[in-house]
């Protein structure tokens, strides 16, 4: 081990004197000074996360009971890449003790992991039954944590809505979804409150709301024909109805928890909303940068604005028109100021350029931006290229978004929930060559250096979470990729193995 670990740190070296270096040959003065977790201001939260779906296996043990994600995986196994499922995925459900460990001894000072619906009310409502394995399992989990010194950072919802929920009403296109989701919410405060302090509602609205009902590609696999392959669903509506649903289920579950827990339970609660960052494809056009824009608000806005304003974008309403759900007095009162801290997920940035002409029909959500969206300009791709054809390395962008959170937000408190990059999945790779990923290292680091910048310029940040801890069942990419910073042996016993990027990391925390 510590010829793995010394071998470990002369490649970080090697790797990022070669890496930092400017256009014309030049380091830049930035990287000669030191920087690490002192760098950030005091109190500021390193960490690393997961969800369920992805990561905890056990699927059909213990009472847990069947989510969409599990009949999706089963019923359309050709709209995952690998054909694979998350039926035993990373074993988190047996393997969480090593694994708290694992992250004790990367230094984290926080873990960020999602409650299975279905794992703890296998029928989606408390008439249908506690599941007390499910129950136990997640109290064991965060006790384990807190007495390792970690912090649990909990997500509610990631997307493994329960089957039976969706088998009665329609699951998050029906309004019956909230009340549903209240009185889970309300379980999950009552359960587990006492010792988790920060409740993130949602992950990701936008990812469950267009992948599952305007692509296709996520569970329920909902969509228009002519927009993917897909038996049932309508890309113009649905995924409209689905996020209003959804923004009502988080703006219930905060007043239920301001109102009835944390007085005394003393904790927190928010929402995580993904977005990339946009640049305008041609810098000189006045159009293009109102392109850049105005989709931030059908992707980032179409959330943040409820939660904080307490109604949708006006380009949005403008646009959408009619398909756009209408929230009524009490709900955008409801929703304004829904949150004590804003959850943001980046990952990378596209070029967004003004469309000309536009779909009269066979309208969906992915054309009522007006805009096309590229990754290249002049040939030339936006950011380093990566495994994953939408992910290109532009840590500039997360510094850009957390200033125009600052600027057109009120700079609320926010939480990097996810950021992080993807390999490809080679098994027939020695180990000891999967575990050398520079590339991930670069990613961390200069990510983490422009997310201070933007601090140092006044956005109220305070925190950041790798994604992920491990390598896991990446949705509809199966396990063809990997964006964790601990490798898991698939062909051999769920072996985990610490990559070069999780000392890189422990060696930043050190500090």
């Amino acid at each position: 081990m510590a010829t793995h670990y010394w071998s470990y740190l002369l490649y970080c070296l090697v790797l990022l004197s070669g890496s930092l270096v400017t256009s014309n040959g030049a380091k830049p003065s930035h990287y000669s000074m030191p920087f690490n977790r002192s760098s950030f201001p005091a109190g500021f939260v390193f960490g690393a996360g997961i969800a369920a779906h992805q990561s905890e296996g056990a699927a059909n043990i213990d009472g847990r009971g069947q989510s969409i994600w599990d009949t999706f995986t089963k019923n359309h196994p050709e709209k995952i890449w690998d054909h694979s499922t998350a039926n035993i995925a990373d074993d988190f459900y047996h393997h969480y003790k090593e694994d708290i460990q694992l992250m004790k001894k990367i230094g984290l000072d926080s873990f960020r992991f999602s409650i299975s619906w279905s794992r703890v009310l296998p029928k989606g409502k408390i008439s249908g039954g506690v599941n007390p394995l499910g129950v136990k399992f997640y109290n064991n989990l965060i006790d384990e944590l807190l007495s390792n010194g970690l912090v649990p950072f909990v997500t509610i919802f990631h997307w493994d809505l329960p089957q039976a929920l969706e088998d009665e009403y329609g699951g998050f296109l029906s309004s019956k979804i909230v009340n549903d989701f209240q009185d889970y919410a309300d379980f999950c405060f009552k359960t587990f409150g006492d010792r988790v302090k920060h409740w993130v509602t949602l992950n990701e609205p936008y990812s469950y709301s267009n992948n599952g009902y305007n692509t296709g590609t996520f569970a329920p696999g909902r969509c228009s024909n002519y927009i993917g392959n897909c038996t049932s669903g309508n890309s113009a509506t649905e995924p409209y109805i689905v996020a209003h649903n959804l923004l009502l289920s988080h703006g219930i579950a905060v007043k239920l928890y301001k109102q009835k827990y944390q007085a005394y339970q003393k904790g927190q609660i928010g929402i995580t909303i993904v977005t990339n960052w946009f640049v305008p494809q041609n810098e000189k056009s006045a159009a293009d940068h109102r392109a850049a824009y105005r989709v931030l608000d059908f992707l980032f806005g179409w959330f943040a604005d409820p939660v904080i304003h307490g109604d949708y974008p006006k380009v949005m309403r403008e646009i959408v028109a009619e398909r756009l759900p209408k929230f009524t007095k009490s709900e955008s009162e409801m929703l304004k100021g829904s949150l004590d801290f804003l959850g943001v997920n980046y990952y990378t940035t596209n070029y967004a350029a003004h469309t000309l002409t536009y779909p009269r029909v066979n309208l969906s959500y992915s054309t009522d931006n007006h805009a096309a969206l590229s990754t290249y300009r002049n040939g030339k791709p936006i950011g380093t290229p990566t495994p994953l054809n939408w992910l290109f390395i532009y840590p500039k962008g997360i510094r850009a978004l957390m200033l125009y959170i600052k600027n057109k937000y009120n700079n609320p408190p926010v939480y990097v929930t996810e950021n992080g990059y993807a390999d490809s999945v080679n098994t027939s790779k020695p180990i000891k060559e999967i575990v050398k990923d520079g590339m991930r290292i670069k990613y961390y680091h200069r990510h983490l250096y422009s997310l201070l910048q933007s601090i140092k310029e006044g956005a109220n940040v305070k925190g950041y979470y790798a994604w992920s801890l491990f390598d896991d069942f990446e949705w509809d990419a199966g396990y063809t990729v990997g964006f964790g910073m601990i490798y898991v042996d698939f062909k051999n016993k769920l072996t985990r193995y610490m990559k070069y990027s999780a000392y890189w990391f422990k060696m930043f925390l050190l500090h």
